[in-house]
């Protein structure tokens, strides 16, 4: 799955020449054979180098702070999102619904890599999803949908349909 997400990264960036990938290891950690020097280990590692390569600085994070706040949300979709197993998954959406309360993107106001890895990442979740169950998470159903519209993001992956409006049940609002 990384070797595919990073193949859309590249396509997004614009990227010409397609880079060569391998995997180590029983978890598949992707590794990109580096004619400059040593090959990069891990989907972060190269997923920035990338973004280098593409001179595209400004999907790192803007200053320090967000370009923590992105390193940040690529490490969690590695580590807690790319492992999550299936009693894991609603505290990822509450968790993520939660956070994305007040914000637009997950660096706050800023589209970043972060943005395009997290939504490969989390569409397998919201596929399975029923239309009651996105409602539960209306905050990560708005940056998914989003998401899947930014220019150039989706590649590979099907469209999620997303209601854009609310579906009351029988009680008064």
């Amino acid at each position: 799955m990384a070797l595919r997400e990073l193949a859309s990264l590249e396509k997004y960036l614009g990227l010409k020449k397609p880079n060569k990938y391998s995997t180590q290891g029983d978890k598949k950690v992707p590794v990109l054979q580096n004619n400059n020097g040593p090959p990069l280990v891990g989907q972060v590692t190269i997923a920035c180098h990338l973004v280098k390569e593409a001179k595209r600085a400004e999907l790192l994070g803007d200053g320090a702070e967000g370009r923590a706040v992105v390193q940040q949300w690529l490490e969690y979709k590695v580590t807690k999102l790319d492992c999550c197993c299936k009693e894991d998954i609603k505290t990822i959406l509450k968790d993520l619904n939660l956070y994305l309360q007040d914000k637009v993107y997950l660096a706050g106001n800023q589209f970043t890599v972060a943005d395009t890895l997290m939504y490969y990442g989390i569409h397998p979740l919201i596929v399975d999803l029923a239309i009651q169950e996105k409602e539960q998470y209306v905050n990560v159903t708005r940056w998914f949908d989003h998401i899947q519209h930014y220019p150039g993001v989706r590649h590979h992956l099907p469209p999620v349909v997303v209601l854009r409006n609310r579906i009351y049940t029988g009680r008064l609002h």
